[in-house]
This record gives structure tokens, sequence and C-alpha cells, in this order.
């Protein structure tokens, strides 16, 4: 028996929908939201008939029967910290999701969407692991200062597929191998995977880990403490240094990990040296993550857009290659990825996890 699903992604100016049966696409569209458009909303939650709407609207457009459908699954949200899975979409993870738990984003509306539209048909809606998964171990939760607890926030659903699907081809169980996985895209988050679990991986949105195209990672903690009180910059713009405006924008203003590559393959000296300090520092938040799994690592798995360069891999595979063999997963399939996990749950091969 096969199964149909509806997959919903929303981003800040789009939203990614794929029609599967099974893991196969039937068809996807990015439906595009211009910013006059988005802008007569005062808040995220205020756009969700205009999405759901635009959503039925092009499923009618296909003359797809949305009736046929078994299952709908969105992106999740900024909600309380969970473990990582597929989550039915229950009144109680609703209302975070409408609240903005931990913050307001576009992916909030995913779980709010799938649970309205697969309500009139009656069928199950779900998330699948959201960005604020947190399976740390408690020894990680510690950062030298109490006030500041680590926290878990990363790309979970590429890490989760990426390694799910390395456990499939290899034939063992998931929760039976050791990986460090590499997310490389706008942000960049390195997970060390054991047992089924991501016990520790440096937070992608408020400053760990390796600069990467558009945030700043790890910096000194006393001279932005300096630079916060020095009274030349607002809030906000200390952030955006940060988050944004950081990394390879914040050296040669450009977020395009190929023109930085271009570029130093030309010779040009200061692309030449942000390359090589980017790989440097994602080869050493790898070599972290192999002290986490005390050495004992089964792959090394590269994954998002900046895997794709064949440069990158081949640096960081003479500075690390010693600890594991590498593992090349380029770009991440985000739709897939919800699909897969939705079905793991229809098809009884998982149990779905409560909120």
């Amino acid at each position: 028996m096969s199964y149909k699903s509806l997959i919903i992604n929303p981003g800040s100016t789009s939203t990614k929908i794929g029609v599967f049966e099974d893991e196969n696409l039937l068809f996807e569209e990015t439906l595009r939201h211009p910013t006059e458009e988005i802008s007569k909303y005062a808040s995220i939650i205020d756009q969700k008939d205009f999405r759901k709407e635009i959503i039925t609207d092009l499923l009618k457009e296909k003359n797809f029967d949305i009736n046929s459908l078994d299952f709908v699954v969105g992106r999740g949200g900024l909600l309380k910290p969970i473990p990582g899975g597929t989550y039915k979409v229950s009144d109680e993870l609703l209302h975070d999701l409408e609240i903005g738990y931990q913050g307001q984003h576009a992916s909030n509306l995913g779980g709010i969407l799938a649970r309205e539209i697969g309500d009139s048909i009656g069928v199950p809606s779900f998330i699948v692991d959201p960005v604020v998964v947190d399976e740390l171990e408690p020894i990680a939760r510690y950062s030298g200062c109490p006030d500041l607890p680590r926290r878990s926030i990363f790309h979970a659903l590429n890490q989760k597929a990426v390694a799910r699907r390395y456990a499939k081809e290899s034939g063992i169980p998931y929760e039976q191998l050791n990986l460090i996985v590499v997310h490389m895209g706008g942000g960049c988050s390195v997970g060390a995977h054991r047992g089924g679990k991501i016990v520790d991986v440096n937070n992608i949105l408020d400053g760990e880990g390796a600069f990467s195209p558009e945030r700043a990672g790890t910096v000194p903690a006393g001279d932005l403490v300096k630079m916060c009180f020095s009274g030349k910059y607002t809030e906000k713009e200390v952030y955006k240094k940060l988050v944004g405006g950081g990394g390879f924008n914040g050296y040669v203003g450009t977020n395009d990990a190929r023109i930085v590559e271009d570029k130093a393959l030309e010779g040009i000296p200061e692309y030449v040296a942000i390359l090589d300090a980017f790989h440097y520092q994602i080869a050493k938040d790898i070599g972290a993550m192999a002290t986490v799994l005390n050495g004992k690592v089964d792959k090394i798995i590269l994954t998002g857009g900046i895997a794709y360069s064949k440069v990158t891999r081949d640096d960081l595979q003479k500075r690390v290659g010693w600890i594991a063999d590498f593992v090349v997963y380029p770009g991440e399939d985000e739709l897939l990825a919800l699909a897969q996990g939705g079905l793991r749950v229809i098809k009884g091969e998982e149990e779905a996890k409560a909120y």
C-alpha cells in the first residue's frame, strides 16, 4: 500500500510545498510572497489564512484531489526544546507554535497549516525534527557561565535525515553508529551523533562554532561585551554583525561561497585567507566532536550546499580525514526529509512522539 502526503515548508518570503507518494515526489512548488504582500500582516500568525489559501489553490490548479492525502507534514518551528523525531500536531504543540514559544519565525506556520489542512480532510498532521531538537548530554550544557547554559538550535532536520540515510545504506541501525555530521550552508552546524541522538552540536543561531557565509560563529567574548557597551552600536546592529552580517559577509561582503571559492582560486589573497580560515574552523569543530565520541567515529558526513565544493571537501579531507572516512550528501532535501518522517509513523516503523 502506498501513502500520499502534502509537505509544507514556510520561509520568510516563500512557501515550499511538495506532494509525495511514499518517497516519490509527484510535484513540488515554491510559492513566492512579495514583500509588499507579506508586509500587510502585523505578525507571522496573521499570514496563516493567506498561505493556506494559496496552497489549496495550487492543489486545485494541479487537479490534485486533496482528499486523497493520507497525512500532512509541516516544518517544525521555534517550540520548546524537544528530542528528535516525528510529532503529531497536538493542541499543546499547536498553541506553542501560535505564541512562538522561542520566537516568531515563518517556520512556526508549518505545523499550524499542516494541522488545519489535515483536520479539514480528517487525516493526521505532523512536524519532524525542528530546529529546536535538543538531545544534548548534561555535560554538554555547561558553558562556563551559569547564567548562559549552552542551547541546541541547529539544522536538525537535515542532520538527522542524512544520518538515517547513511545508516540505511550501510545496513547498520542509526542507533548503533557514531557519526559526525557537518552541515555547511548559510550557517554551519557540526553534530556528534551517538546512539541515535545528537549529543553535542554548536548553536548556529546565537553564535557558536565556525564562522559561515552569514554568521560569525564563536567570537572573543570580552571584546563583544566591550562592543555592546561602547555606545557605537544598537543591540540590533551588534546582533547583525553576528547573524546575517558575520562570516563571509563581514569579511568580503558576500554570502555566496561559490564567489569566495572562485576568487580564492584566482589567487586573490583576501579570499584565499577567508576560505582557508573557514576550512580551518570547520576542521576544528570536527576534531572537537571526535573527542565527544571518544575518538570512535564510524563516518564523517558532509552535507549542505557547500558540500558540493570539491575544494572544501579535499581540504577537510587533508585536515581531518585521519579521524574517519568521509561520506558526502551535498545539498539538503527538506521536503523529502519531512515526508520520510511522517511516512515512518504512518507505516508503523516508529511511533509519533508526544509533545
